[in-house]
């Protein structure tokens, strides 16, 4: 099991981030991560077991200050369109500031070791989104969560490599959830 966070431990986990950044999961390596550290590669095991439950922290690591912002921007808002719109908001904006999203992000998910809980962020992130879809009023309100995930985690992506936002793509996103399973835009009758 890992050790609790302290200096030595952060900073593996910031050197983490710093290759993960530069090279991908794929140069991911513990030589990597200690060289970057500037530290021995046995204080690596002695906060990781192995390379997996690194991979683990880091992820873990990443995501927690995602949610943190998030958390933060929609601090008080009640569930529904509005708490949709400034969480998406917080959420690609916080991935165009931190480092090594592509990795953690997109690389992620071909990860095998980090696979569940790839899957463990997507499902909290659409459990929190079906507050706001339940309130728009779609009927399937975790099934439009979790489309939503995927879209939002795609849109993250693109910016990363346009470096640059997307009101296009954003404005699509609010179109197509916050419109509502009422929305009748384009249709004859």
């Amino acid at each position: 099991m890992a050790r609790p966070a302290e200096p030595g431990r952060n900073a593996l986990l910031d050197a983490g981030v710093a290759v993960a950044a530069d090279r991908g999961l794929t140069g991911l390596s513990v030589n990597a991560v200690v060289e970057t550290a500037g530290m021995a590669k046995g204080a690596f095991y002695h906060h990781f077991p192995t390379r997996r439950d690194y991979l683990v922290a880091l992820h873990r690591a990443y995501h927690e200050a995602l949610n943190t912002e998030v958390w933060a921007a929609i601090d008080g808002l009640d569930p529904g369109a509005e708490r949709l719109r400034v969480g998406i908001e917080a959420f690609l904006d916080a991935c165009r500031r931190t480092k090594a999203t592509k990795a953690l992000l997109a690389q992620s998910r071909t990860e095998a070791d980090l696979l569940p809980e790839v899957v463990s962020r997507n499902a909290d992130a659409a459990a929190l989104i079906a507050a706001d879809t339940a309130a728009i009023g779609w009927a399937a309100p975790e099934a439009v969560a979790t489309m939503a995930v995927a879209m939002v985690a795609e849109t993250a992506l693109v910016e990363l490599y346009d470096d640059a936002p997307r009101p296009d793509l954003r404005g699509a996103i609010y179109s197509m959830l916050i419109a509502g399973p009422d929305a009748k835009k384009g249709t004859t009758n």
